[in-house]
């Protein structure tokens, strides 16, 4: 049997405010905005994407039933930097931190910022 390979297309968040996540993914992450002609945007982190769902948004059949909560996704982003680097990175974007370290695997550890009811964080290992 040949083994079957399985990517990731891409995840979907749900946000509460559009201006603050774009603003998040943007400015303090480095994503790219891909604006969709029916009024949804994406934002790309080189081949990985989070499609973005918010309010006022109709986007019909093609939502999970039930649909994605704002709050309800975790994502974890890669930090090149030192745990500090990136707490100050936070900080200079005035992005609130919940948890100043914290455990997110073997040898890991993270960061937990709030946005727009999205539990981000940079992760190092």
């Amino acid at each position: 049997m040949a083994e079957v390979r399985v990517r990731l297309d891409h995840c979907v968040i749900a946000v509460s405010d559009w201006e603050r996540s774009t603003s998040f993914y943007r400015d303090v992450l480095g994503a790219e905005v891909v604006d969709h002609p029916d009024g949804r945007v994406a934002y790309r982190f080189g081949d990985q994407q989070l499609n973005v769902h918010g309010p006022g948004l109709d986007i019909g059949a093609l939502v999970a039933s039930p649909p994605v909560a704002p709050g309800g996704s975790d994502l974890c982003f890669v930090w090149p930097g030192s745990v500090e680097e990136a707490l100050a990175h936070l900080r200079r974007h005035r992005v609130p931190v919940e948890e100043g370290r914290s455990s997110a695997g073997a040898g890991a550890a993270g960061a937990r910022a709030s946005t727009s009811g999205t539990r981000t964080g940079p992760c190092w290992s």
